[in-house]
């Protein structure tokens, strides 16, 4: 997801809530962030962050992740990945998974079929180099899909994932409006977020509150599902 050029489309597509299951984001993840135990649980959600990792805003969110006991899959993009490593790793070693968000975040349906596997392929490879495992979960940028972006992601055992919720973080919104947002989950569905803003970290405590309240725990996002699901 990204800037303001691209605002009107991604208002129509934050009103997607499909997940379409194009194949089987890494599921191996290092210590978990304290997470409550399977029996407080009544349901699963899943926290989403794209376009990370970075410098000025990868380490703060995984503090702030840790502190309040929440696991994330985080849609990186290739590129960052590439330039960034170690946070791949410290993103794994924090308990979080790790999925595909393209290599330089473009409208991959405007894309040829080479061009599109170029870019999945690269982030593939940039993560499993960051020492984040292989993906197996796709988001591709702004939610925009077609047949042959599918096709290209199972050729990798992908599954792609949009969003049941969109935090709307990347429009600016404050640190309320994304709590609110936050608190329209349900059990299964899954919330679009963003590395980088700083309102997002900060709504972080009470959206692990609000979860709590209501018998949810953060989890992962099942490859055969493509569902929130108790983590593995």
């Amino acid at each position: 997801m990204r800037t303001r050029a691209d605002l009107s489309s991604r208002s129509r597509l934050a009103r997607l809530a499909a997940v379409t299951a194009v194949g089987a984001c890494s599921l191996a993840a290092g210590p978990a962030a304290s997470a409550r135990p399977a029996a407080a649980c009544g349901g699963y959600v899943a926290l989403t962050f794209d376009d990370g990792p970075s410098a000025a805003g990868t380490p703060a969110l995984l503090d702030v992740l840790r502190r309040n006991g929440l696991r994330a899959t985080m849609f990186n993009e290739g590129q960052y990945a590439a330039a960034n490593p170690s946070l791949v790793s410290a993103q794994v070693a924090a308990g979080m998974w790790v999925g595909n968000h393209s290599y330089t975040h473009p409208h991959l349906t405007q894309l040829s079929q080479a061009q599109i596997d170029s870019e999945i392929a690269r982030t593939q490879q940039a993560v499993a180099a960051g020492g984040g495992g292989t993906p197996r979960l796709f988001r591709p940028p702004y939610g925009e899909t077609n047949a042959t972006v599918q096709s290209v992601a199972a050729k990798y055992g992908l599954t792609q994932i949009i969003w049941d919720i969109d935090s709307q973080d990347w429009n600016g919104a404050s640190a309320d409006a994304i709590v609110q947002a936050a608190a329209r989950l349900t059990n299964g569905q899954i919330i679009l977020m963003h590395d980088w803003p700083a309102n997002t970290r900060a709504a972080i405590p009470r959206i692990a509150q609000g979860l709590a309240a209501r018998g949810l725990c953060a989890g992962m996002i099942s490859p055969q599902t493509g569902r929130a699901v108790a983590p593995a």
